[in-house]
């Protein structure tokens, strides 16, 4: 059955069910632990209610710490990602265009990329110290493989037919990448980056648990040391709001980028 959305009865209606349904769930397990904090059920020993979380959140913003800290973690994740996923972009897009390159390079990066990124600590730690640069490069490390893995695999897959037809009107090399194969590659090339951001968020919390004197992973790892529960929930809750926050960026420049892919298709 094919819905009609030039409707604007229809458009109106389907507004607020796509805007409040993803909401629903979260909605639901916040009410819940409320009232299983409130009724007993649940220790605050064991897990602070919301409200509790939420008031210890507003006082370590008014006081300052939380802010300080949170900014800190976006600034090594972003660096890191920057870093991490430029690498990883140019090493799929050399290996993918050039089949030299891939006999070259491809195995041997495929042999570091199953060294799991975070048995590197110690191995960073003694070369960095516990500098903004061991953090760093930890991230980068992590977020490297999914974009490279991904640009390697969109660029291979290209549809063959596509790239006869660019060169039977003789395009050059670089129209040919420019108008064919990018643009085919590019769905591929957004997922890597989706998952490189998930990476991102692991490893730096690793990062900033186990080597850091700031950021929200040093805030956790200080409230577990001082038994408080509130503090290591809320850090909890922050990186799982930014890395939500971080897939609907995501996401948002897959629409906006992806355009083309769903213009002219009817929703069924």
């Amino acid at each position: 059955m094919e819905i009609n959305s030039t409707n604007p009865r229809l458009k109106h209606l389907s507004i607020p069910y796509d805007k409040t349904l993803p909401f629903l769930i979260p909605i639901i397990l916040l009410v819940i632990w409320q009232l299983a904090s409130s009724v007993g059920w649940l220790s605050t020993s064991v897990l602070p209610s919301p409200i509790a979380v939420l008031q210890d959140g507003i006082k370590l913003t008014v006081s300052g710490e939380l802010p300080k800290n949170l900014s800190i973690s976006l600034y090594r994740a972003t660096i890191g990602l920057l870093i991490g996923g430029g690498i990883g972009f140019i090493l799929g897009f050399i290996n993918g265009m050039s089949k030299t390159f891939s006999l070259l390079f491809d195995s041997s990066i495929q042999m570091f990329r199953n060294i799991p990124h975070l048995a590197l600590i110690p191995l960073i730690i003694l070369w960095l110290g516990i500098n903004e640069s061991a953090k760093i490069s930890l991230v980068a490390i992590g977020t490297m493989f999914p974009v490279y893995i991904n640009t390697y695999s969109g660029i291979r897959s290209v549809d063959k037919d596509l790239l006869e037809m660019g060169k039977s009107y003789e395009l050059s090399r670089f129209d040919m990448f420019k108008k064919i194969i990018f643009p085919a590659a590019l769905p591929q090339i957004l997922v890597g980056i989706r998952y490189a951001l998930g990476v991102m968020w692991t490893t730096l919390i690793v990062a900033e648990t186990i080597s850091a004197s700031s950021g929200i992973g040093y805030m956790a790892n200080n409230a577990e040391d001082f038994v408080d529960m509130e503090t290591v929930v809320l850090c909890i809750v922050v990186y799982a709001i930014l890395g939500k926050v971080s897939d609907l960026v995501a996401k948002s420049f897959e629409n906006l980028l992806l355009e083309w892919q769903t213009t002219g298709r009817s929703i069924v």
